[in-house]
């Protein structure tokens, strides 16, 4: 039997590792992994199989030199992606592999310590092609690179269903990065997907630098570029850089160089962790095919919303869109302590459900002065902190309380008890809900129809059973709700915003809390972790926005958060022309103009929520196509944010 004469290469390139295994395959560790080799004569694959994966490929590292015995030669496979060598002078032979297997014959592999590789072997030095930001317009779509920078955004972990659905990975694993060079003051956005290297997929946080190779140039029409991984991609952060062979490359020096000018302070103002971001951005036209009804986000019928949600696994990520009429219109104030989700969410924690009409034991209550005593913290908090000063007001507030048992001695000021969650109501007649104006030391003048103010939560006396629905600042209703809402058969009403929905100001302190929260469910068991006082990044409350589907026969909320600064990560890129500041133009554009700089403090005062949905009777009756993020958080915590609403005049059939 022919035996090949031994090799003698370097490893240029690996892969990542691959699981081929499915039902009834009899083989015990069905793993297999892709190296790019090189010696004198040019580069080969060389494919490593089953058992040898557990024991070599964490061994085999970009630069190992090795050498091979008892291997075999086959006919490679076509159909599979190669990683992009920028050495043209070295020829690439693509017919054939080399395979190391554990037995038939069983490969033998001896790693040579770089100190004994000689020169006079003549094997080639890795090569890499760092692109810089301000060079990264120039590159053509789908052009490969490898780049550098300083972190200073990581979003949370997501999860896609694979596309096909076929074979035995499921869901890809992935995650948003911001990272400057200084070459430009657009950072690089990196789209990664987690692959074999769980520990540094994992750990990375802002104020580490950050080395991809083998990325893949993106870019949509009117968007900026961003950079995805491949299968080639591997990644390095702070701590993992140590004998790796970029450090000696002549852009990798410079951009060391270049941080160390930067003050720490300064760059820490311009991190964040974790929170909702979806990239590239909804596109100004929503445009859609006549022959086959796809668009660039699909589209799907209210009715088919529900489905859609209860399909959605643990982090799992969707973009959807769905036609129809926004009929009502809450703005919700968030916390700014670091309260749990329940404390921050009473309203927005739930099931997906069939919900009728409010109770007919729900009440109104209202509120006549403001007391020390009644106010919840979360919104004594945020009220006393807003840029605009405004004299003390007379405010009515509705508040739906349905049944619950609480004490008849409960004192003034005492907090409301939530009711568990699940506990079935007593009475559910589908009554009307009084509307209820904004009161400003005249109960008969109001900002505009349909539109209310609340203010404070205030006591309960008596027997009756309170539940606080939410932080609710200021609301719209258009008029023909409350008859259409009788005709509504389901009317789904997932959570909010919840803690892992805002992305949080990054300290170091906090660091260990803040990657939990954006990382997937910990692999093995730490000790909990108390957290200082988080900083949401300019969000001091949300919109939730009720949609009614275009055959009125469902009813859906979603929120809506709108981008209020520059430092919110998913500012980058957003189209950021000047608008007038109605609710529709905010719910268009996805944010409130001007955006300020949390650089700098003396800027003028953005909108208050009641002076946007002041704006809100433009929306009465009319058709749109809303734009929403679908996300699984995990228990009963479902997320679905708004990022654009199309006007029909917005939308294009070709």
């Amino acid at each position: 039997m022919f035996q090949p004469l031994p090799l003698l290469v370097r490893v240029i390139h690996k892969s990542r590792l691959r699981y081929y295994g499915k039902p009834g395959l009899k083989i015990e560790y069905p793993y297999q992994a892709y190296f790019e080799v090189a010696d004198q004569s040019g580069t080969m694959s060389l494919v490593l199989w089953n058992e040898l994966c557990l024991e070599w490929y964490q061994r085999l590292n970009v630069g190992t030199v090795l050498y091979l015995q008892n291997y075999s030669i086959k006919q490679s496979y076509q159909n599979r992606s190669r990683p992009h060598i920028d050495n043209h002078r070295m020829k690439s032979f693509h017919s054939v592999e080399v395979c190391l297997n554990p037995w038939n014959p069983t490969a033998v592999l001896t790693v040579v310590p770089a100190k004994s590789v000689p020169s006079q072997w003549g094997l080639p030095e890795v090569s890499y092609n760092f692109t810089t930001r301000s060079e990264l317009e120039s590159l053509l779509n789908n052009s490969v690179c490898d780049v550098i920078g300083l972190v200073t955004f990581v979003s949370r972990v997501e999860r896609i269903r694979s596309k096909g659905n076929k074979g035995p990975e499921k869901y890809w694993t992935y995650r948003w990065v911001h990272a400057v060079d200084g070459t430009s003051s657009i950072p690089f956005i990196l789209e990664i997907y987690a692959s074999s290297q769980p520990e540094i997929f994992n750990g990375i946080y802002p104020m580490t630098y950050l080395v991809c190779t083998q990325m893949r140039k993106c870019q949509d029409q009117d968007s900026l570029p961003y950079l995805t991984s491949s299968c080639e991609t591997q990644i390095f952060t702070t701590g993992y850089h140590k004998g790796q062979p970029y450090v000696l490359d002549n852009r990798v020096k410079s951009f060391i160089q270049w941080t160390k000018t930067l003050k720490d302070t300064v760059m820490m103002k311009k991190t964040v962790v974790g929170g909702h971001y979806s990239f590239p951005h909804a596109p100004q036209i929503f445009t859609q095919s006549l022959a086959d009804g796809s668009a660039q986000v699909p589209l799907v019928a209210a009715v088919d919303l529900k489905r859609e949600i209860e399909s959605l696994r643990y982090r799992e990520h969707k973009r959807l869109a769905i036609q129809g009429q926004i009929k009502a219109v809450q703005y919700m104030i968030w916390p700014e302590e670091a309260l749990s989700d329940q404390q921050m969410f009473q309203s927005g924690v739930g099931n997906i459900m069939d919900v009728p009409d409010p109770p007919s034991g729900q009440k109104t209550i209202e509120v006549t002065e403001i007391s020390q005593n009644t106010v919840p913290s979360g919104v004594q908090s945020s009220s006393s902190t807003r840029k605009r000063k405004q004299p003390r007001k007379r405010k009515m507030m509705r508040c739906y309380l349905p049944h619950a048992r609480i004490d008849k001695n409960s004192e003034a000021g005492q907090d409301f008890t939530e009711e568990e969650p699940g506990e079935q109501e007593e009475q559910s007649d589908p009554g009307t809900e009084e509307d209820i104006g904004t009161i400003e030391n005249n109960p008969d003048q109001t900002i505009a129809s349909g539109l209310q103010v609340p203010s404070e939560i205030p006591q309960s006396e008596g027997n009756t059973g309170v539940r606080a629905v939410a932080n609710c600042y200021t609301s719209w209703e258009s008029s023909s709700w409350q008859e259409q809402k009788k005709e509504v058969s389901e009317y789904l009403r997932p959570g909010g915003v919840y803690l892992e929905s805002l992305s949080q100001r990054f300290r170091f302190d906090d660091k260990n809390i803040l990657l939990q929260q954006s990382n997937l469910h910990a692999a093995r068991w730490t000790p909990e972790e108390t957290a200082h006082t988080l900083s949401p990044v300019a969000c001091k409350g949300y919109y939730r926005i009720t949609i009614l589907g275009i055959n009125q026969q469902m009813a859906i909320d979603a929120a809506f958060v709108p981008v209020m600064s520059s430092g919110d990560p998913r500012s980058l890129g957003l189209p950021q022309d000047p608008h007038d500041n109605t609710l529709l133009s905010c719910l268009s554009s996805g944010f409130i103009c001007p955006l300020t700089d949390p650089l700098f403090q003396n800027e003028a005062a953005l909108p208050e929520p009641e002076e946007i949905l002041a704006t809100a009777e433009e929306l009465k009756d009319t058709n749109f196509v809303l734009i929403i993020d679908l996300c699984h958080l995990g228990g009963e915590k479902v997320e679905l944010l708004i990022t654009k609403v199309y006007r029909m005049t917005d939308i294009a059939l070709v």
